[in-house]
């Protein structure tokens, strides 16, 4: 049987390794340090501190016990209480004027986001519209489609629409020059019968 003083026996501590004094020169060096040692054994579990939570003043008592009297009998210690109250009051006024000019400041905050992101969504959709007009004016031709023979075809179609344009005119200007012709021959040959009337000689005679 073991004796007692044998099993409380502890088991020799493995020895470190004697390390090199490193002493850092800069930010740099430092943080590297600290990622060698964390590095060395990566199963260790890595203490990330929480983010600290606002000051805030300490809630009002639900019953107030030291009441401060108005007796002309009061102790010298009754002004160092009656500072630290009023200190306490004014940090909780200014607490409560920093949170509301946060939430004000937040407030104009979210509105911003929203005019941003409005204004964001008409343009992608101004955009989008462009492009898709865009692929449809210039979307691949059928097959078979030959650019040269289609761009002559239009071209014929152009001339030959100039060409009438121009017949269209000319018969217009044609009529209009006959219309004012007709009523100048008309008043001549009117001119010229009542002519011949006059120079009718009479057969008659004797009369």
């Amino acid at each position: 049987m073991a004796s007692p003083a044998a099993s409380s026996v502890r088991p020799p501590r493995p020895k470190k390794e004697p390390q090199a004094l490193v002493i850092p020169k800069n930010a740099a060096e430092e943080q590297k340090l600290k990622l060698e040692r964390l590095m060395k054994n990566p199963d260790k579990a890595v203490p990330i501190p929480e983010k600290m939570s606002e000051w805030a003043p300490r809630p009002p008592p639900e019953f107030v016990r030291d009441v401060m009297g108005s007796s002309a009998g009061a102790g010298s210690g009754e002004f160092h209480v009656y500072r630290h109250l009023r200190r306490r009051e004014y940090q909780r006024q200014d607490y409560m004027d920093a949170m509301a000019e946060k939430q004000k400041l937040d407030v104009e905050f979210q509105k911003r986001l929203e005019r941003n992101k409005i204004a964001a969504e008409e343009q992608t959709a101004k955009r989008r519209k462009k492009r898709r007009d865009a692929d449809i004016y210039c979307a691949p031709p059928p097959a078979g489609y030959n650019f040269f023979k289609a761009w002559s075809q239009k071209l014929k179609e152009k001339k030959l629409l100039a060409k009438k344009m121009k017949l269209e005119q000319k018969k217009q200007k044609e009529g209009s020059s006959q219309n004012q012709e007709q009523p100048s021959s008309s008043s001549e040959e009117t001119s010229g019968t009542e002519e011949e009337k006059e120079e009718e000689p009479s057969f008659i005679m004797g009369r």
